[in-house]
């Protein structure tokens, strides 16, 4: 952590414990039986989801596409709880670790996700201790408002120059190798955790 100044996190299976399988179940339940093709393990998604996450169509958009894909008139509360079925949980330790580290370092988020998890995660994970979501970073980038996403360099290059950071002096926290070599080719140090991994030891 020599020279380190700056902390860029990723949200899913860094932060949020992710369970993959439930979610391609709940799909499946509903009739969407391509999904296993769309809804990748390294959370690299394909058509509509990738497209929900670049932020190119609307979750109304998304929805009638889930719709169509099933043959089968779902509402929207089935469909987004399917794609929530991906989300588990923010452990408290993670939450009260990046409080304390946003008060020693320049902590940001960079996450491919879209608005359907995002405005689930804002009320269900960062809702800790009287806490909302703008008390644990000091910037948040999300792939499905910037039309952007891991792991293109423009996502990086944009981040570095919008928070005046220097790679060298910046650590990124992703669980796919894609991710960290894209960022490593631009200087940024990076940290690449397993799943579920405890990775609070590199800051102690």
């Amino acid at each position: 952590m020599e020279g380190i100044k700056n902390l860029i996190f990723d949200f899913g299976g860094v932060l949020i414990n992710l369970t993959r399988n439930r979610c391609i179940e709940a799909f499946e339940e509903l009739g969407v039986t391509n999904i296993r093709e769309l809804v990748s393990n390294n959370y690299h998604h394909k058509d509509l989801f990738m497209q929900l996450e670049m932020g190119t169509i609307t979750v109304r958009q998304f929805h009638t596409g889930i719709r169509s894909m099933s043959g089968r008139l779902l509402t929207d509360e089935q469909i987004d709880q399917a794609w929530i079925a991906m989300l588990d949980d923010v452990p408290d330790y993670k939450l009260d670790l990046l409080l304390d580290l946003r008060r020693k370092y320049n902590t940001m988020l960079l996450s491919n996700t879209n608005e359907i998890h995002w405005n689930w995660a804002k009320k269900v994970c960062f809702t800790y201790k009287g806490h909302r979501v703008a008390d644990f970073f000091n910037k948040i980038y999300l792939s499905y408002e910037l039309n952007m996403e891991k792991p293109n360099a423009d996502i990086f290059e944009y981040i570095l120059k919008d928070a005046c950071i220097q790679p060298s002096e910046t650590l990124f926290i992703d669980d796919a190798q894609v991710n960290c070599l894209a960022a490593e080719a631009l200087g940024i140090n990076t940290y690449m955790p397993e799943p579920r991994e405890d990775w609070s030891f590199l800051f102690k």
